[in-house]
C-alpha cells in the first residue's frame, strides 16, 4: 500500500462516519453554529435523547470532524458554578476525496500563483462578479439560501449576516489579498439591491459579512 493509498483510506474511514443519519444530522448543526454546542442543545436539534446525542458526538470527536472543550454553560463561575460541560465545534480540517482522485487543488494553487504573478486582480473580480450575478438563485433574491448553497454556512449576527465558513480556505490561506478580493466580489454579485457585501471578517470564518443598506 502506498503512502496516497493511506491517505485516501484515512479520508474515507472519516467520511463514513457520517454514514449514520443521526450523525449526519448532529454535524450539521455543530458545524453551522456560530459559538461551541452542549450535548442538550445538539440533542434537541436533531431529536434524540442526550446520551444518544453524546455517544455520535464524540464518534465525530474521535474522527476528527469535531474538536472539544469544556465550559461551563451557565456562564457563572465559583464554588456552585457547577462541572464544567463538555462543548463541540468544528474541525478547522479539512476533508474530501474523488475516485479515481483528483487534484483540483493543486491546479486552483497554479492558477492563483499565475493571476496574482501577472497582477490580474480586477479581471478576477470583475470575473467572478459577473458569475455571480449571472448565478440563477442570486435572481431568486434570497441572498441567505444561495450562500447556503454555495457551503458559507450564514448565520445573523445582530444586524450583520456573517458567513461561518471560506468556501476558498486554502486558496485564501496561500493568497489572501487575491482570493478575498476575488471572494467579496463573488459575494457582491450574488447579493445585489439592498445588500451591502463588505471585508468584516468572521473569527474563524469567512472575510465578507452582509448587511442591510440603509434607507432615507
Amino acid at each position: 500500500m502506498t503512502a496516497d493509498d493511506s491517505a485516501d483510506d484515512r479520508t474515507l474511514d472519516v467520511l463514513g462516519v457520517l454514514g449514520d443519519p443521526v450523525r449526519r444530522r448532529l454535524y450539521r448543526y455543530v458545524a453551522a453554529a456560530p459559538d461551541e454546542v452542549g450535548r442538550d442543545a445538539a440533542a434537541e436539534a436533531a431529536g434524540v435523547s442526550r446520551s444518544l446525542a453524546a455517544f455520535h458526538l464524540d464518534k465525530l470527536a474521535e474522527a476528527g470532524l469535531l474538536t472539544v472543550s469544556f465550559r461551563r454553560l451557565s456562564g457563572r463561575t465559583g464554588p456552585g458554578a457547577g462541572r464544567p460541560a463538555k462543548v463541540y465545534r468544528r474541525s478547522e480540517g479539512e476533508h474530501a476525496v474523488s475516485l479515481p482522485p483528483r487534484a483540483y487543488g493543486d491546479a486552483g494553487l497554479l492558477l492563483a500563483e499565475v493571476l496574482e504573478e501577472a497582477g490580474l486582480d480586477r479581471e478576477l473580480q470583475a470575473a467572478a462578479r459577473a458569475a455571480g450575478a449571472g448565478a440563477p438563485d442570486a435572481a431568486a433574491d434570497d441572498v441567505v439560501e444561495a450562500l447556503r448553497a454555495r457551503g458559507y454556512q450564514p448565520f445573523w449576527d445582530g444586524g450583520t449576516l456573517r458567513l461561518r465558513n471560506c468556501p476558498f480556505h486554502a486558496l485564501a490561506t496561500e493568497f489572501p489579498a487575491l482570493i478575498c478580493g476575488m471572494n467579496l466580489a463573488l459575494v457582491e454579485g450574488l447579493a445585489p439591491g439592498e445588500w451591502f457585501p463588505s471585508m468584516d471578517p468572521c473569527p474563524g470564518g469567512c472575510c465578507v459579512s452582509l448587511s442591510k443598506k440603509k434607507t432615507d
